[in-house]
């Protein structure tokens, strides 16, 4: 933890530390994970002198946003991601899809 942070945040900390170990995390990525959420938090609350982007303008907390961000590299979105996109666009035959005709018909 940053020198001076607050016994509140020190409290977070371990918790989710000590979460991330009970998940099978090894003591440093739980203490990574830890630090990084931490750290984040600090910043959107305006506790820190230094802030990225999108930790001050984010408008949903990571854990509700649900891996929105995640799977954008070489293999693109989940096909639970691409199912609920076209849930939204009311694509026909969705449910039988692959992730192939759901990226497809999502015109992707």
């Amino acid at each position: 933890m940053p020198a001076g942070s607050s016994a509140k945040r020190e409290r977070q900390y371990e918790h989710i530390k000590e979460s991330q170990e009970k998940r099978g995390a090894s003591e440093g990525r739980a203490e990574e994970i830890a630090a990084r959420t931490v750290n984040k938090e600090r910043a959107r609350s305006g506790e820190s002198k230094e802030a990225g982007k999108t930790s001050t303008q984010d408008k949903k907390s990571a854990y509700s946003r649900g891996g929105e961000r995640s799977h954008k590299g070489a293999q693109g979105p989940t096909k639970d991601q691409l199912y609920e996109e076209a849930k939204k666009k009311n694509i026909d035959g969705r449910s039988s899809m692959t992730k192939d005709e759901l990226r497809k018909a999502l015109g992707r």
